[in-house]
């Protein structure tokens, strides 16, 4: 069995400390030892670069990517609602060939930038073979719409059969199990081939009834959960009134039902009185969760997924992030889609972070864009740390010439693109 060893100016294992002249040894794309110090005498010397583990793209739209620059700054969720339903309808110039290759270059845009893990939401399943195809693991929300679903069940029933139709056309076992505090975990593959899991989840509770809830419950049994959460005001007056922007939206599409009772709660409640806020559910963006809010999410080991560029893009303000952590609820992080925000990189995502939460450390920072991240999709065995037994799926990043007295402050605060390098086994 042959072994690689690399040395760099600093290893950011994420669990511990930043290690100054750090190494890390592989063998058969797996992590053997992790060092500091004196390296072992074949080790290749990277130079002044950072080395910390493959990030996590925990709430992604591939499918989107050919929306870039047709889908504008908004000033409301419900304009930007507005625009990106009309664009839709419209279709893409070159139909789904167009749609193929804006996804294959968003991808290949992912890897370039560090991420090495996504929590991917798709309505079509257009995106498991690039991913698969890029050496990305991850898991695809397949995500169902249906305020007005006549046969719920049958909807469900659909979606895994595409899912299982999805899952063989990548040739790969798939299979998760629930660990003790409540994630989910993969079982660990033991090779450096990529993972794809799959799951059918709700879009949000605005886009879904109960009776699709309920369904999708049904047949979740131990694979994760996601959902569009607390992202916008109009969602916080549409539940607590059935009236507002969301209203005439459902009009307008013809899906509005009379039958539908206004819960007069706020979204947390009202997932919570559905049953479909568990242990390790996803909840994107909760951009307007108030502290009673994240104390039930805390108290219902939720994990917040928050995309606070989209946010500002889609114009439901920024994320409350400071509270968020000091609610003591795991936050990981993501990009949404190009449709929201101008990368899918998430060094630009942290930078952003960090302009909007100078209070957080920037530790707590780069843990939610791994260890947290991965943790959240079910990949904690493989993903998230550098450490042993871990998949060797590493971001190198180079250091400024004068070098950075705080590499963690700096990996924060607005990496150019041009000096992530990722490393594969």
């Amino acid at each position: 069995m042959s072994t690689k060893c690399l040395r760099a100016k600093w290893l950011l294992p994420i669990d511990g400390a930043p290690i100054d002249g750090g190494w890390i040894e592989t063998a058969s794309g797996r992590i053997v030892r992790v060092g500091s110090g004196r390296a072992p005498e074949a080790a290749e010397d990277l130079g002044d670069v950072a080395l910390l583990p493959g990030l996590v793209n925990a709430h992604t739209h591939v499918e989107l990517s050919w929306l870039e620059g047709r889908v504008p700054p908004a000033g409301s969720m419900d304009e930007w609602i507005g625009t990106i339903v009309r664009t839709r309808r419209a279709g893409a110039p070159g139909g789904r060939d167009t749609e193929l290759a804006a996804a294959r270059h968003a991808v290949a845009s992912m890897v370039a930038s560090g991420t090495a893990l996504v929590g991917d939401i798709s309505n079509t399943l257009m995106t498991p073979g690039l991913f698969y195809d890029a050496g990305l693991s991850g898991v695809v929300f397949h995500e169902l719409l249906g305020f007005n679903a006549l046969d719920p069940t049958g909807d469900v029933r659909e979606a895994w059969a595409r899912v299982d139709e999805a899952r063989r056309n990548l040739k790969e076992p798939q299979g998760t199990s629930r660990s003790p505090i409540g994630t989910r975990e993969p079982r660990n593959l033991g090779t450096s081939e990529p993972h794809v899991s799959f799951s059918v989840v709700a879009h949000a509770p605005y886009s879904v009834s109960p009776a699709l809830f309920s369904a999708i419950l049904a047949r979740a049994g131990r694979t994760p959960l996601t959902i569009h959460l607390a992202e916008s005001p109009e969602e916080l007056e549409f539940l607590r009134t059935g009236r507002g922007p969301i209203r005439r939206t459902l009009e307008t599409l013809g899906v509005w039902t009379g039958t539908w009772r206004v819960p007069d709660c706020d979204p947390i409640q009202y997932v919570m009185d559905l049953g479909y806020l568990q242990p390790g559910t996803l909840v994107a963006h909760a951009v307007h969760v108030t502290d009673d809010g994240l104390e039930r999410l805390r108290r219902a080991k939720a994990v917040i997924v928050t995309c606070p560029r989209s946010n500002l893009w889609v114009g439901a303000g920024p994320p409350r992030l400071s509270h968020f952590y000091a609610a003591r609820v795991p936050v990981a992080v993501g990009t949404d889609s190009l449709a929201s925000a101008p990368t899918l990189n998430m060094f630009d995502e942290l930078a952003e972070m960090r302009r909007l939460a100078p209070e957080v450390s920037a530790g707590m920072l780069l843990e939610s864009a791994t260890r947290v991240g991965a943790d959240a999709l079910g990949f904690g065995r493989d993903f998230g740390t550098i450490a042993p037994g871990k998949r060797a799926v590493l971001t190198q990043v180079a250091l400024p010439a004068a070098g950075a007295s705080d590499v963690e402050e700096y990996l924060v605060s607005g990496v150019p693109a041009h000096d992530i390098t990722p490393l594969r086994p």
